[in-house]
């Protein structure tokens, strides 16, 4: 890995952002195909749109747009596509003109990159990862009715995105500035910023920037409508002698407030299911910020994070299809604070031996309100 040092600020374009929706789809090379399907289909129960010996086209049961994943087989497992839907088909012509004046670069395809995906454009931006913008796609049947078809650990919906990058607050302007809310993050009391919650959809966030070495994809996420179903999903690994496959959890969110689960498919990319977050959308929406020594921010039950979970996160692609080189964060890891020599962190603010030096006397803080 190269190392990074903090970069310069990423300037705001003078032509106008594209107006984006939602996260739509991630685009994912896995290495065995036949072995993915197992685990997307087989195991979690997405359906397939269609599929061809070099890619499966997954969706969740209540998507109507033609796919919510691409598992295409390749020599090296990677990412090669965060996809995000926009408003309108001029919106893809916004979305070159901005990562043009950015000085990224683009390619433009009117017939899509992908199966069941019209004109589109693909960037690599300014954070190293490969952004995949469009409105043309194909519909296809909503299974919300099609209880025949439906699991006990049943995926509704695609959640959200999480990328790994060096330098999380140079990330945020940047995600801003594209007309993302930050809802969440997470800060020290010098602060420096470990992590940004960012959303488009009326929910905590579509993508989300966690520091380290990157860029990297950290996980995708797909949501259930109960925690009982992310149980039952616990259940069947377990009974499938997959229990190895579960990295993380179950458990609950402090950060988002959702119950999740992380699991690693055959490849090691990590998908998290996810449910029962909140709604963010209205205009004032205040921020909450969690300071990095509060041990519940990613576990609400207090429940220690394993160290795969910050060091170990999937390499993205270029537009060529090489894999881009990570570049290590300069600033404090979160999990250098929160698992490294000094072990501070706290579950009751104000804990007696200096273990609390945090940004909010209470934990956290909404807004500027503590």
């Amino acid at each position: 890995m190269t190392t990074a040092a903090r970069t310069e600020h990423i300037p705001t374009p003078t032509v106008p952002a594209p107006d984006i929706l939602r996260c739509a789809y991630m685009e994912l090379v896995v290495t065995d195909l036949a072995r993915s399907r197992e685990f997307y289909v087989d195991l979690l129960g997405l359906a397939v749109t269609a599929e061809d010996e070099n890619a499966i086209y997954l969706r969740s049961i209540e998507e109507f747009i033609h796919h919510n994943l691409v598992l295409r087989k390749g020599p090296t497992a990677a990412v090669a596509a965060f996809s995000y839907r926009v408003r309108s088909p001029e919106d893809v012509d916004r979305a070159e003109a901005y990562y043009q004046e950015l000085g990224c670069r683009t390619e433009r395809r009117r017939d899509g990159f992908v199966t069941g995906i019209g004109d589109s454009v693909r960037v690599e931006d300014p954070l190293g990862f490969p952004y995949e913008f469009f409105y043309e796609i194909e519909h296809v049947e909503r299974l919300n009715w099609r209880y025949d078809l439906h699991t006990p650990g049943a995926l509704v919906r695609l959640d959200h995105f999480n990328q790994v990058t060096p330098d999380v607050d140079r990330g945020r302007r940047y995600l801003e500035n594209l007309g993302f809310r930050v809802t969440e993050d997470i800060k020290d009391s010098d602060g420096v910023t470990y992590a940004a919650w960012a959303a488009r959809k009326s929910t905590v966030h579509d993508t989300a920037l966690t520091g380290g070495a990157g860029p990297r994809m950290h996980h995708v996420a797909f949501a259930t409508h109960e925690k009982h179903n992310i149980l039952y999903i616990c259940d069947k690994m377990g009974a499938l002698r997959l229990s190895d496959r579960i990295e993380r959890g179950p458990g609950r969110h402090g950060v988002s407030n959702a119950f999740y689960l992380y699991i690693l498919d055959p490849d090691g990319h990590r998908v998290e299911i996810y449910t029962q977050d909140y709604y963010t959308g209205d205009p004032d929406n205040p921020t909450i910020t969690w300071d990095v020594h509060d041990n519940q921010r990613r576990d609400w039950w207090g429940n220690p994070v394993v160290p795969s979970w910050y060091t170990e996160a999937s390499v993205v692609l270029d537009l060529d299809g090489n894999v881009k080189e990570p570049a290590e964060r300069a600033e404090p890891s979160e999990m250098a604070v929160t698992i490294g020599a000094d072990g501070f962190s706290y579950t009751r603010a104000g804990d007696e031996g200096g273990a609390y030096r945090g940004v909010a006397a209470k934990g956290f803080k909404i807004g500027n309100q503590v």
